[in-house]
C-alpha cells in the first residue's frame, strides 16, 4: 500500500470509477485505474459507466465489474426516466456485485474540465458512499469529500490521461505505467485472422484500416473525402484497404463499400469490440475521426491519422493525440481561402508529445509539450498522429465541408505518412 494514502483512504477496497461518457474518455481513465490499483493492493473497481462505455470492460483488465447507466446529465438517445436518479443511487447502495462485499468505500469522478462532477456527486452522496473524489470548479462542500479545484482551462491545459492521473495522484494514487488499457482477447484475434484470410488478406502482411464513422454528424469527415482518400491509397500503395464502421453505419457508408478504386474490402457491422481492436492492433494505421477506434489504436501502439473535427473546447492536441509519440508539425492554414492542395509536412526533428503511450511507442516521458490552445484551421501531425482542424469551431465543420470543394482532403499528408 502507498505511504501516500490520507489516513481516509487507508481502508478503501471497494472502489467506484465514474465515467459517464463514452469509449475513447473511459480507456483514458484506464492509467488512472492502474495507479489505484498499484496503490491500494487488494481494492476492487467497478466501473460506472454509459452503455457505450460499458463495452470496453471487457477489454480493461484493471477492472473487476462494470454498471452501465444512462445519466440523465449526459446526452442519450433515450430520454431518462423521473426516477433514473433515485434507481442508480439504489443499484450503487447495494455496493460491487460480489456476494457480502458490503457497500462502495470510494468513489472517483472523471470528468474533462467543462463537465461538473456535481451531478455525479449527488448520486454517490445519496447512495451512501462516505469518500468521493473528484476535480470541481464551484466549491461542492458535502458533495465532495476529496476535493481537487478545477484549474483548466485558465491555468494551461493537460492531456485528458494526465488529468486523471493527478487525479488520483491527490489521494497518493500513482503509477509508472500511463499507457492506455485494452486487452485483445486470443479469440478475437483468431476470429480475425480468419476473417482476413476468408477476403483474400495475408493477416502478416500490411493493410489499412479506414473507420469512417462516428456517432454525431459534426465529427464525420465527408464521404466524397473518404472516397478521395481510398482512390489516393489504393493507387499509390496497393496495401489491402479495410473499411470498418458499427452496424447502424452500413447505409451511410454504402458509398466507401462500392468504390472501384484499390483493393476494398468492407467489415463494416461486422466486428464486435474485441475483433476491431485486433484488426486495429494488427494494421499498418488506422485513419478515422474524433471516436472511440482512435483510442483503442493509442492503447495498442498502431499509428493513427487522425481526422479532428474540433468538436470539444480541449484542444485536439491536448485532448486526442495519444501520448508518447514523435511530433511533426504542420503549418498553420488560413481560414479564408483554402488552398487546393494541402501544404508538404514540416518536420519538427526530435520533439516528443505526450505522457505515456501506446504498446509501439517510444521515448517515453511526462509532460504536454506541443499541446495547441484553441481549434484554429490548420493541419496538425504529431508522430502517430495527424489531427485535421479546417474550421473555427465545431459549428462550421460539417458547413463548410459541405459548401468547399477545394477543402483539401489530406491526401498528400497521409501518403507522406504511411510512405514514412
Amino acid at each position: 500500500m502507498s505511504n501516500r494514502l490520507p489516513p481516509s483512504w487507508r481502508g478503501a477496497r471497494r472502489i467506484l470509477c465514474v465515467r459517464l461518457d463514452s469509449l475513447g474518455d473511459v480507456l483514458m481513465c484506464t492509467p488512472a485505474m492502474r495507479a489505484l490499483r498499484a496503490s491500494i493492493p487488494g481494492c476492487y473497481l467497478t466501473l460506472l459507466t454509459s452503455p457505450s462505455g460499458a463495452a470496453a470492460a471487457p477489454y480493461i483488465p484493471e477492472l473487476d465489474a462494470v454498471i452501465g447507466y444512462r445519466a440523465p446529465w449526459m446526452k442519450h438517445a433515450q430520454p431518462a426516466t423521473p426516477s433514473a436518479l433515485q434507481d442508480c443511487a439504489k443499484r450503487l447502495t447495494d455496493g460491487p456485485a460480489v456476494p457480502g462485499a458490503g457497500r462502495f468505500d470510494a468513489a472517483v469522478i472523471f470528468t474533462s474540465y467543462s463537465q461538473s462532477p456535481l451531478p455525479a456527486a449527488t448520486l454517490c452522496h445519496l447512495a451512501g458512499i462516505p469518500l468521493r473524489l473528484a476535480s470541481c470548479r464551484e466549491n461542492p462542500y458535502q458533495l465532495l469529500t476529496d476535493w481537487v479545484p478545477e484549474r483548466e482551462p485558465e491555468r494551461a491545459t493537460r492531456h485528458e490521461v494526465q488529468r486523471q492521473l493527478d487525479l488520483v495522484g491527490h489521494v497518493g494514487c500513482t503509477t509508472a505505467d500511463t499507457a492506455l488499457s485494452f486487452a485483445v482477447p486470443g479469440a478475437a484475434a483468431a476470429c480475425v485472422k480468419t476473417m482476413l484470410e476468408a477476403a483474400g488478406i495475408d493477416p502478416a502482411a500490411p493493410y489499412l484500416v479506414l473507420h469512417a464513422g462516428a456517432s454525431a454528424a459534426s465529427r464525420r469527415y465527408p464521404i466524397r473525402h473518404w472516397q478521395d482518400l481510398l482512390g489516393m491509397l489504393g493507387a499509390r500503395f496497393g496495401f489491402p484497404l479495410i473499411l470498418t464502421g458499427d452496424q447502424g453505419e452500413r447505409e451511410s457508408l454504402r458509398p466507401l463499400t462500392e468504390t472501384r478504386t484499390g483493393p476494398v474490402h468492407s467489415l463494416i457491422g461486422k466486428l464486435g469490440l474485441g475483433e476491431l481492436g485486433a484488426l486495429i492492433r494488427s494494421s499498418r494505421l488506422l485513419i478515422t475521426g474524433n471516436t472511440g477506434p482512435a483510442h483503442i489504436a493509442a492503447a495498442v501502439g498502431t499509428p493513427l491519422v487522425d481526422l479532428y473535427a474540433p468538436t470539444n473546447p480541449q484542444p485536439p492536441l491536448a485532448r486526442r493525440a495519444p501520448p508518447a509519440v514523435p511530433r511533426r508539425q504542420l503549418p498553420q492554414l488560413p481560414a479564408q481561402p483554402l488552398p487546393a492542395r494541402t501544404p508538404r509536412l514540416s518536420r519538427s526533428p526530435g520533439a516528443k508529445y505526450g505522457i505515456g503511450g501506446g504498446r509501439r511507442a517510444a521515448g517515453k516521458r511526462p509532460g504536454t509539450a506541443g499541446a495547441h490552445r484553441g481549434c484554429g484551421p490548420g493541419l496538425r501531425l504529431t508522430g502517430s498522429v495527424l489531427t485535421l482542424s479546417t474550421c473555427e469551431s465545431a459549428k462550421d465543420w460539417a458547413q463548410t465541408y459541405n459548401k468547399n470543394s477545394s477543402i483539401p482532403t489530406s491526401s498528400d499528408i497521409i501518403s507522406e505518412f504511411v510512405g514514412a
